[in-house]
């Protein structure tokens, strides 16, 4: 059996085998998953750049109980620490979920969707791949900003069409096309962090008749809790109204937790397969609390907020200060600095001119107190990258191709 894969082994072997596709099947033939999906086998959609984890998810598949393995569908998720965990969710979820959102996004004038991220991230499977197949809408594959030219060419020919992007994209989105316009993009979703609101002009300008749209979710809840348009809030951490049949409450901490009829059944992760009961209260991650209206608020990731020198850092809030005057990509890592207090660096790329370090700085001396700043603020030519798109957090404070570009003194 040399040069035979373990998915290929999982799958001769039988044993009422979890189908697994790869992204690059659906890249080669879009039908897969129609196929997959009308049929009762459950499979699992996994991203193709897997050599590391196969054996991993053959082996984490083998866990997965009898009453699982029809009707439902299995995704991978590593959130921005690169731990790879399965969800396991039910196809008849997931469809009503889609209609859902679709209602929630005014989405009915949409007539097609450009996928410009991997179809395995639950944000496009749901969003994009699983909405056009539910609702027989047109479905254009891409492979993103990594062809730049394709993508164009895809946004040139749009007509009435939906796309999905997350936030960490709109950067690249201005490098790459400029003053360009789309016109027949009408409806742009983001997700998968945090929301661009300071380029909301910008983006008005680059699709002219799109209605754009806030989605909060995680990868548990499958993947979406809230929506709301740009146009009804005026903060990024505003993340809108729950969807119907989606509770939200801010637990010890202000813990944002959820409870969802469209949310993930299992989980399997490390080397167990854990059920996920309906009445339980999930945590998603991030801290939060209502706000009078009845909306959300993100308060940010909890790894996001901590104290230093006695005072509440809040990384979202400086991440929003500085985009005011950069317009690059940013990110930041946690490190604890030569007083042993906890302290972040910010990661810029592409590498900043002087003039707008020195914005940066302007920006933060305006905003913040000293202990709020960054302990450095480092730059590469690019933010290292997860297969969903999303910044590789690991991979953040790997000293190769970085520049030192400014520090603290004390």
């Amino acid at each position: 059996m040399h040069g035979v894969s373990c998915f290929a082994m999982y799958q001769a072997s039988g044993l009422n085998a979890v189908r697994i596709v790869r992204e690059a099947e659906v890249r080669a033939d879009r039908h897969v998953l129609d196929r997959l999906w009308e049929e009762p086998t459950t499979f699992a959609f996994v991203p193709s750049n897997l050599a590391l984890t196969e054996d991993w998810i053959v082996a984490s598949l083998a866990l997965i109980p009898a009453e699982y393995r029809r009707e439902h569908f299995i995704l991978m998720t590593s959130g921005s620490t690169g731990q790879p965990k399965l969800i396991v969710a039910r196809k008849d979820r997931a469809e009503r979920l889609a209609a859902a959102i679709h209602v929630a996004q005014d989405g009915e004038p949409a007539q097609e969707t450009i996928a410009c991220l991997p179809l395995s991230y639950s944000y496009s499977f749901v969003n994009q791949w699983l909405w056009a197949h539910h609702l027989r809408r047109r479905l254009v594959q891409t492979d993103g900003f990594t062809r730049a030219d394709e993508l164009k060419a895809a946004l040139d020919a749009a007509k009435e069409a939906m796309t999905c992007m997350v936030g960490i994209q709109v950067p690249l989105l201005r490098q790459l096309f400029g003053t360009h316009r789309f016109p027949g993009v009408i409806r742009l979703n983001f997700a998968g962090g945090r929301f661009p609101q300071e380029h909301l002009d910008a983006l008005h300008e680059i699709f002219p008749n799109v209605r754009i749209f806030n989605n909060y979710g995680c990868a548990e809840a499958m993947p979406r809790l809230t929506v709301r348009r740009a146009e009804d809030a005026s903060s990024a951490a505003d993340v809108g109204f729950p969807l119907p049949g989606v509770e939200l409450r801010a637990a010890a901490d202000e813990q944002l937790e959820f409870r969802s009829p469209y949310r993930a059944v299992a989980v399997i992760e490390g080397e167990r397969f854990r059920p996920l009961d309906d009445s339980e209260w999930m945590v998603t991650g991030d801290l939060g609390r209502a706000a009078e209206n009845g909306s959300w608020l993100l308060l940010g990731r909890k790894s996001e907020v901590f104290k230093r020198f006695g005072e509440k850092i809040s990384l979202p809030a400086i991440q929003a200060a500085v985009q005011r005057v950069w317009i690059g990509e940013l990110a930041f890592y946690r490190e604890t600095d030569t007083l042993g207090e906890n302290a972040h660096v910010m990661v810029l790329a592409p590498r900043p001119e002087r003039e707008q370090l020195r914005a940066i700085l302007a920006e933060l001396r305006r905003d913040f107190t000293r202990p709020h700043w960054p302990f450095r603020i480092e730059s590469r030519d690019q933010l290292p990258r997860l297969p969903s798109t999303k910044v590789d957090g690991g991979a953040l404070s790997e000293r190769g191709g970085v520049t030192v570009e400014w520090s603290q003194q004390y």
